[in-house]
């Protein structure tokens, strides 16, 4: 088996390409580093109405108008069309039309959908719009939209007769190099791992936005699994420091980022996390002042928790996750962990940046808060794996006693990446891999090309594909279910938090994590449970590390390709 054998492209891959330099004036912003791609729909899933040649809709690739174009589509009032791009994109849709009787724009209604049933119904236009009435010209082409979508619905309002000569989704999406690479005997990981990736770079847009669709927003705390998945795909990006910066500069203390105060403490740990992978201490340092007065309200934060616990009058919002939320117990119990992960994180940063006595508050701190330690609560998977990340309960016996029970319940597409986290703490590799198969697998199940703002394994039961028009004999998945933020179609099926299992099994099948700033020394300790073989590579700054993992006479055997300047620690 090959070492070094080609990673699985990503869909949304494209070549890196870098824009020329220009003079810009003083009122001129940055070039957008994104660029346009269009392209073709897979098929129609529905047509009704009065329309010719269909058809030519999925071949034509011409993007400019001419008056006699040849092979045509013609609609006409009534027309309605339901293009399906076979993934989810961003971006929006380009008509391109050669006559139109009378000579004069036509009405049409456009609506997109990240699901069939979605671009069916009513969007919902929050944060992007997916239902409008446009005017299409004749003899030209015309771009609608900018959004997350898979399907685009065509219908003619006017009484018009329109010769549409090709419909492209115009795709706007970051060049990125992919360096990370996972691949391993079991097809469903790996198609599992890819959509993780794929997810992550539909979010790297403007900034890493928590969704294409909705919120289409920098969110704090779901940046950390996708500054993992950046990590583990692509390395070190530009758009990860401007994300963190973005959200420092626009949270003026005493605020709490987000209005979150968990959200702030995520950022903490996510810049712990960035240092570790890329050794870049001159951005750490540009953190410093603002850290420094962040981490006295983080250490008072600490203090008014262990002496108020849930009634801490300066937690603002207490926010683990949405499932989490009206569980009290448990999200006090989650912030007290997720505190205490924090202040080491801190603790860990403060020694790069010699700032000894804000170190020696956050260690100090951080030992009260296991003293004070929580127990572990069954009706938290969240809390509970959070206890077991921060060290405050035994890896085993919460396992034993709250993660394993019934696996497949209990947990979020955000923080199941941590209830994988605590079960690879506990040792149970495999019984973390059967969760990735059955709950991440169960979007893909579905028509899945994303992975969702939240699933429930039970929505599977007599469901409909999301890639399939509504059906009265089967659930509706999308219009059906969800609550909180996500209701109905507002739900976003492209949620960059749900991305989790890409870091995941990049960190633990193929077993690669750093040990000092940088990956100077990076720990290699592959866990294949019942897998017979996993290969692949994981970006550092000098290079990425090449791994092939394979189970012969009982054993693991392992050839490993390392970059000069990186000390590999087998384990």
């Amino acid at each position: 088996m090959n070492i070094n054998s080609p990673a699985t492209p990503s869909s949304t891959t494209l070549s890196s390409t870098t824009p020329s330099s220009t003079t810009l004036s003083s009122t001129t912003l940055a070039p957008d580093p994104r660029v346009r791609v269009p392209v073709l729909p897979t098929r129609i899933l529905m047509q009704e109405g009065p329309i010719e040649n269909a058809g030519v809709l999925l071949t034509n690739a011409m993007g400019q108008a001419l008056v006699s174009p040849g092979e045509v589509c013609t609609l006409r009032q009534g027309a309605s069309l339901l293009l399906d791009f076979g993934r989810e994109l961003h971006g929006g849709l380009r008509l391109t039309t050669s006559q139109l009787e009378p000579l004069a724009p036509a009405k049409l209604r456009l609506r997109f959908g990240e699901s069939a049933s979605e671009a069916m119904a009513t969007p919902n236009n929050e944060h992007a719009v997916h239902d409008m009435e446009i005017d299409l010209p004749p003899m030209g082409a015309a771009e609608f939209g900018l959004t997350g979508f898979r399907f685009a619905r065509i219908d003619v309002l006017s009484d018009a007769t329109i010769q549409l000569m090709s419909a492209h989704a115009m795709t706007l999406m970051r060049p990125l190099q992919t360096v990370g690479a996972f691949e391993c005997s079991d097809e469903r990981l790996n198609q599992i791992w890819q959509t993780g990736a794929d997810t992550v770079h539909l979010c790297l847009q403007d900034f890493v936005w928590d969704g294409p669709k909705r919120d289409r927003l920098v969110w704090c705390g779901d940046l950390h699994p996708e500054v993992a998945v950046v990590n583990a795909v692509w390395g070190e990006l530009d758009i990860v420091p401007q994300s963190l910066d973005w959200a420092r500069d626009s949270t003026p203390l005493p605020g709490w980022m987000n209005g979150i105060s968990s959200y702030s403490m995520w950022w903490t740990i996510i810049h712990r996390d960035w240092f570790l992978h890329h050794g870049n201490r001159q951005y750490l340092e540009e953190q410093r002042v603002y850290l420094s007065n962040l981490l006295p309200l983080l250490l008072a934060f600490g203090e008014d928790e262990i002496t108020c616990g849930g009634d801490n009058p300066n937690a603002s919002w207490k926010f683990l996750d949405w499932p989490t939320q009206g569980n009290d117990a448990a999200v006090n119990i989650g912030i007290h962990a997720l505190l205490t992960m924090t202040l080491e994180a801190a603790a860990f940063i403060c020694d790069q940046l010699n700032e000894t006595k804000l170190a020696d508050s956050s260690r100090d701190l951080s030992s009260r808060l296991h003293a004070a330690a929580p127990p572990a609560i069954e009706s938290s998977k969240q809390a509970s794996a959070l206890l077991v990340l921060a060290g405050l309960q035994d890896a085993t016996t919460v396992n034993q006693t709250v993660l394993a029970r019934d696996p497949l319940r209990g947990i979020s597409t955000f923080y199941g990446y941590y209830v994988l986290q605590a079960r690879a703490e506990a040792g149970d590799y495999a019984g973390a891999i059967e969760v990735i198969r059955q709950y991440w697998g169960g979007m893909l199940d579905l028509g899945a090309t994303s992975f969702w703002e939240h699933f429930e394994l039970e929505w599977k039961q007599n469901a409909g594909r999301i890639d399939e028009l509504p059906n009265p004999e089967t659930i509706d998945v999308h219009a059906t279910y969800g609550e909180h933020c996500y209701i109905g179609h507002r739900h976003s099926l492209c949620h960059g938090w749900a991305a989790g299992p890409t870091a995941w099994l990049s960190e633990h099948v193929l077993g690669i994590r750093p040990l000092t700033p940088g990956c100077t020394r990076v720990s290699i300790a592959p866990q294949l449970a019942d897998l017979q073989w996993a290969r692949g590579a994981f970006p550092t700054p000098f290079g990425p590390i090449r791994v092939l993992h394979e189970r012969r006479d009982g054993k693991i055997h392992t050839e490993i390709e390392a970059p000069e300047g990186v000390e590999i620690v087998r384990e």
